[in-house]
């Protein structure tokens, strides 16, 4: 891994961790708060692909699990691993792999109703369908109870998909995703 990729995983681990900085908003009917670090997870994915994108967010699970206080609310350590929101978390680097891979897929064609699609899949219903069956298994209560709580997500998730697909495309020039170049073939290079 390139020193770039190395540095550029750290400073989206930092800002997941700067997102939480913003108060979680809790809900009476779940016991996971909203968040704004699921834009992070996001941005990391779209901005850095699906190999760099997805070490960030594990590079800051790993500290929230050695104990920094790193997510909303200013919560840490490993009993967040043991807590209703261990399927969310799981469920980020999973995420930022899914959506990094479609976003080098779309590379050279990238516009922003993709990437918001791209966003919605991979970083709103990918996060929900993993975070919700496991949250209600935590809390003891039906599969179904989860997964319609987790409902209450749906319109916050949806605009940081289209913030985050705003962002993507805007700093398309600074990504380190690319293209690799097409390897010519030994007789064409001969040739020229």
């Amino acid at each position: 891994m390139k020193t770039k990729d190395m540095v550029m995983a750290a400073l989206f681990a930092a800002i997941i961790a700067v997102l939480g900085l913003i108060p979680p908003v809790t809900i009476s009917i779940i016991p996971v708060p909203i968040t704004a670090q699921t834009l992070g997870i996001m941005l990391a994915g779209c901005i850095l692909g699906r190999k760099v994108g997805s070490l960030s967010v594990l590079v800051f699970l790993v500290l929230v699990a050695l104990g920094a206080p790193l997510l909303a609310g200013g919560r840490g350590g490993p009993a967040v691993f043991m807590g209703p929101t261990v399927g969310y978390l799981i469920s980020w680097p999973i995420a930022a792999f899914v959506i990094g891979y479609l976003t080098e897929k779309l590379w050279d064609n990238m516009k922003i109703w993709k990437m918001i699609i791209v966003n919605f899949v991979g970083g709103v219903l990918l996060i929900n369908l993993i975070g919700a069956p496991i949250m209600a298994i935590m809390t003891n209560t039906s599969i179904w109870a989860g997964i319609t709580g987790s409902a209450v997500f749906l319109p916050g998730d949806t605009i940081k998909a289209v913030v985050a697909a705003m962002i993507a495309v805007q700093l398309k020039a600074v990504s380190p995703i690319t293209k690799k170049a097409p390897v010519l073939r030994q007789g064409m290079q001969q040739s020229s």
